[in-house]
């Protein structure tokens, strides 16, 4: 008969005194991946601050990839080349990705910038051509 250790003895006669599990044989959890339309949302929050519309129906957020480890890159582009607040966007985009309850939308964030194709009017909203409109823009 094979030997016994007495807390394998003590396990199956009450299997509350059973030893705790190793964490680390445990399987990972799955990580909550975002999804396209979360991100969209979120980035509502982020708003150009020359023209006072978020990034999302000026038409300045191309594409959004999220990863397995819930890391988006966001392919984004800006109303010029030569906008100065590459800076601004990137804080707001932070807040509005990885920070609430629970840490955020997403682990973290990437925005790849991009030029082509060139952001052109014809690449904002419906909502968006309607808050330029109250702003006075004529779009």
């Amino acid at each position: 008969m094979p030997a016994v250790s007495v807390s394998e003895a003590a396990s199956a006669a009450d299997p509350a005194a059973a030893p705790a599990a190793d964490p680390a044989a445990a399987p990972a959890a799955e990580v909550k991946k975002a999804t396209t339309d979360e991100i969209e949302e979120a980035m509502k929050d982020v708003v150009d601050p020359e023209l006072g519309i978020n990034v999302v129906d000026l038409g300045l957020v191309y594409g959004t990839h999220v990863d397995d480890d819930n890391v988006v890159t966001l392919d984004m582009t800006l109303t010029s080349a030569a906008c100065p607040l590459t800076d601004v966007i990137e804080d707001q985009t932070r807040q509005a990705l990885t920070t609430g309850p629970g840490g955020g939308l997403v682990q973290d964030f990437r925005i790849n910038w991009v030029w082509l194709p060139p952001w052109g009017p014809d690449k904002i909203t419906d909502d968006g051509r309607e808050q330029l409109r109250a702003l006075g823009f004529n779009v």
